[in-house]
């Protein structure tokens, strides 16, 4: 009996290995529950908690949204550190090129997330830590001159406000987001784009047009003199003649906006300009004060703020350099993408 309660109280506190730690963290990431995880490893459910509790970061989705979740690297760390006495132990140890990199990548825009694709697609710097413990470095200051402020939304969390839908009263004849059909909300078909304008600093004139593709993410952003219905027109008229009437509707089957003046003219958006009575492409408005309908226009206009801040007049960037910021985003690894970028995932599509 002496013997049972000896073995009894060894499995009680048996010590988490770093094994162990990475199915904590399968299990974590699959939806199980402290109590479940408790369960199936045989360990308390307190024991699990504090594990969540010591491998605890704070990341964001490819939306920019904050969510917490456990890494079995991070709460190895925090073990070691607790049993040496030492300080942390983190993977970087001596290899300043890599945090070099890593910290050159976001000065120049770049996310932690594609600096690490970037870093591993060149092959030529080795990459030894995850997403999750990158992000954990960042915040414990372990990357030079890089701190939260440095990341997109400077380490703000983004809140989406789902709020009750009204009708759009200056627009009662426009074609609701309501009527357009599910498969395009889902993201299953190709050449559904979301479309927004982007205004500079206030009392100026300039201004982007912003089109954003639901499936591959591609962005296109044209430099407009005005935000006017006319400007519109003239962007994606120009469009149309560029790549043709069939191609262009292939491509651009359907497009979602807000109900800002200058994107009221529907019948004006979807007129072909090879012939009037034909339609070149199908227009959806969202519901006022949604922002959230165009959820990939939003995510992709904080990018082109991070080049564009708030305040600055477009009419000071040339063609060249908005044509840059478009470069730039497409050619971002994207974690929706499974790291590719938009334009290996757009070409596919649109070929």
């Amino acid at each position: 009996m002496e013997q049972e309660k000896n073995n009894t109280k060894r499995v009680k506190w048996k010590q988490i290995s770093y094994e162990v730690r990475q199915k904590i963290e399968a299990l974590n990431t699959a939806g199980k529950t402290a109590k479940e995880i408790a369960a199936q490893l045989g360990y308390s459910e307190r024991t699990i908690e504090r594990e969540f509790l010591q491998g605890y970061v704070q990341l964001r989705d490819y939306e920019y949204r904050y969510y917490g979740s456990y890494s079995a690297e991070v709460s190895q760390q925090g073990h070691d550190n607790k049993a040496t006495g030492k300080g942390s132990k983190i993977k970087l140890g001596k290899d300043f090129k890599f945090a070099r990199a890593v910290a050159d990548m976001i000065k120049r825009g770049y996310s932690p997330y594609c600096a690490l694709e970037l870093i591993r697609q060149g092959g030529e710097i080795e990459v030894r830590v995850s997403l999750k413990t990158l992000y954990n470095y960042i915040d414990k200051g372990y990357i030079p001159e890089i701190t939260n402020k440095n990341l997109p939304n400077g380490g703000r969390a983004v809140k989406n406000e789902y709020k009750p839908v009204r009708i759009a009263l200056n627009n009662t004849k426009g074609t609701s987001i309501s009527e357009r059909p599910s498969e395009i909300e889902k993201r299953a078909t190709f050449g559904h784009w979301e479309i927004d304008s982007v205004e500079g600093k206030q009392g100026t004139t300039s201004a982007l047009l912003v089109m954003s593709e639901r499936l591959t993410r591609q962005e296109l952003i044209f430099k407009m003199s005005s935000k006017t219905q006319a400007e519109v027109h003239r962007v994606i008229d120009g469009l149309e003649r560029e790549m043709g009437k069939e191609r262009f509707s292939k491509v651009f089957k359907t497009m979602t906006m807000d109900n800002g003046s200058e994107f009221l003219n529907q019948s004006g958006i979807e007129r072909s300009v090879f012939n009037e009575k034909a339609k070149r492409t199908k227009v959806y408005y969202c519901h006022p004060y949604s922002a959230w309908e165009r959820g990939t226009n939003e995510n992709i206009n904080r990018m082109i703020r991070r080049f564009i801040p708030k305040g600055k007049d477009i009419g000071e960037y040339t063609e060249q350099e908005i044509r840059e910021i478009q470069d730039f985003i497409n050619s971002c690894p994207r974690f929706v993408l499974e790291g590719y970028p938009s334009n290996t995932k757009y070409e596919q599509y649109a070929a």
